[in-house]
């Protein structure tokens, strides 16, 4: 299976560009921050290459700018190509099969803002769940 999900923001602004067959096309960095960082550290942020077609690469160039939050679905795709130099590149770029505007936060205090650690007694019925020995696989 190969899907992958990001939840960034995009570094610059994306350009929309069209293939000598009339295919549209954009391609453009997202920065994803890490869950963690080390103590008095700042955390830290993780680049992805990304690229989408047709009437997704016209949506994005049309809604999305440079700063702004993204939420990405698509797949890991890797190539090779021959740089001027003459040495074999490889690029690894995520294909977006669809995006997502990220949900706003509002400042009201809503339910998720206030959701409580699940007990367990929210686990009612657990015991009888089947041991691993009683799996198929």
């Amino acid at each position: 299976m190969n899907k992958v999900i990001l939840t960034g923001r995009l570094t610059a602004e994306p350009e929309l560009k069209t293939t000598p067959s009339g295919v549209e096309v954009t391609s453009f960095r997202i920065a994803v921050k890490q869950d963690y960082a080390k103590q008095n550290e700042e955390r830290k942020a993780d680049f992805f290459n990304i690229v989408a077609w047709r009437k997704t690469a016209v949506f994005i160039c049309q809604y999305f700018h440079k700063g702004d939050g993204i939420n990405i679905l698509g797949r890991l795709q890797s190539r090779q190509y021959e740089a001027a130099d003459g040495t074999n590149r490889y690029a690894v770029e995520v294909v977006v099969d669809s995006v997502e505007f990220p949900l706003a936060r509002s400042n009201n205090n809503s339910a998720s803002a206030t959701a409580q650690p699940m007990q367990t007694s929210d686990f009612d019925g657990f015991e009888d769940m089947p041991n691993n020995d009683d799996l198929p696989f």
